[in-house]
């Protein structure tokens, strides 16, 4: 086997590489992000590598990829199914698998105590066709992991960036991919695949909170089509009121637009989330019977008063992109309920009342390809 250094030339829908105690960490903000960045939850949901992929060219029969992985679950609640790595040749799916050991960070939602057991490296290994080949390997989108070796049994080269256009998308954890099957099969990679466009994923679990820091990484990215899915995180993190979320949009826009002044921007609103469409937050974990589910604490009383709710948010978006649109002609806006809404929720409903499942990720990434990069769509190819 020839063991092959992972660099930055190897990885893509990464914007930075650190050196962690076993291997080579990929972030997905870049430096100064993170510098300005003093939130745990950001920190963690950035370097988990949803999108971000191993890849190369090689004639090789086999490929090794070992990782340190740190898992984080909650005390009380089932730990979440391994992360996957998906293996793809030629941009078909090839195979999945799950690596063991790694470190185990555990959080106590009651105290926010937290709680890290460190274990060994391990490995994923994928029999490979055996002639010349591109080959993915996408590392879990709900994982931080650490690429310690990357091995094959014929020499491999790195694959220049090709003719696709770059899709920078940010977004919340359903963005990111929880309780996606795989890296590959969250929404964003569904849709990127089907679309034929290099992912960029800047979904944050928790995080999609109209930092300035991270519309400074996006407008300093290159990219060729931007997607901003706004507005739950802010509702379940009861971050703002109305007074301050339309400033604060609009200021995330105009950062986005010094950097990307005529590249197409699409704003999505919320997908149907039942707990949030009329009641505030804050969101808290309900943990019964082993397993994990989230309710809506706010009061509806009290939306009347500025407090956020789903309904809101997406009346408040569409009156901002309304406003921004005459002035800005490659703006658009997507309702997120045409990605799901109240027929799938009946049909699939949320397992953990907040994320989608599977079979969801894959129906909201196939509707967003159609709709988005189809024919008459935001992003389709002119």
């Amino acid at each position: 086997m020839i063991t092959t250094p992972v660099g930055p030339e190897l990885l893509r829908g990464a914007l930075d590489t650190t050196p962690g105690p076993a291997g080579l960490v990929p972030h997905r903000l870049p430096p100064a992000a993170r510098a300005r960045n003093t939130d745990p939850q950001l920190a963690g949901a950035e370097s988990q590598p949803s999108g971000v992929r191993v890849v190369f060219r090689t004639t090789a029969t086999v490929v090794e990829l070992e990782t340190v992985r740190t898992r984080i679950g909650l005390v009380g609640a089932p730990l979440r199914p391994d992360g996957a790595y998906d293996l793809l040749v030629d941009g078909r799916p090839a195979g999945s698998a799950a690596t063991t050991g790694g470190r185990l960070h555990m959080i106590d939602p009651a105290t926010g105590a937290r709680e890290i057991t460190d274990g060994p490296a391990g490995s994923v290994r994928f029999p490979l066709p055996g002639r010349d080949a591109l080959v993915e390997i996408w590392l879990p989108h709900n994982e931080l992991t650490e690429v310690v070796a990357l091995r094959t049994d014929a020499p491999l080269a790195p694959v220049p960036a090709g003719e696709q256009r770059v899709w920078l998308h940010h977004g919340s954890s359903i963005s990111q991919g929880s309780n996606a099957a795989g890296a590959s099969t969250t929404w964003a990679a569904v849709a990127a695949r089907a679309a034929g466009v290099e992912l960029l994923n800047l979904g944050f679990s928790g995080s999609c909170l109209l930092d300035p820091f991270v519309a400074r990484a996006i407008r300093d990215t290159p990219a060729d089509l931007i997607s901003l899915k706004l507005g739950i995180n802010v509702v379940n993190a009861d971050l703002m009121r109305v007074r301050a979320f339309g400033p604060a949009v609009h200021g995330f826009l105009d950062t986005i637009r010094d950097g990307h002044p005529d590249t197409p921007l699409l704003v999505v609103s919320p997908v149907l989330c039942p707990i949030h469409e009329d009641t505030p937050g804050p969101l808290a974990p309900d943990v019964s019977d082993g397993t994990l589910r989230f309710r809506a604490t706010g009061d509806p009383a009290e939306v009347a008063a500025g407090r956020l709710t789903l309904r809101v948010v997406r009346e408040q978006l569409a009156a901002i992109l309304a406003a921004r649109v005459a002035e800005d002609p490659h703006l658009s806006h997507l309702d997120g309920r045409e990605l799901y809404g109240e027929a799938d929720a009946a049909e699939l409903p949320l397992p953990d009342d907040l994320h989608p499942d599977a079979a969801t990720h894959e129906r909201m990434g196939e509707r967003f390809a159609a709709r988005v990069f189809g024919a008459g769509g935001a992003f389709a190819d002119r």
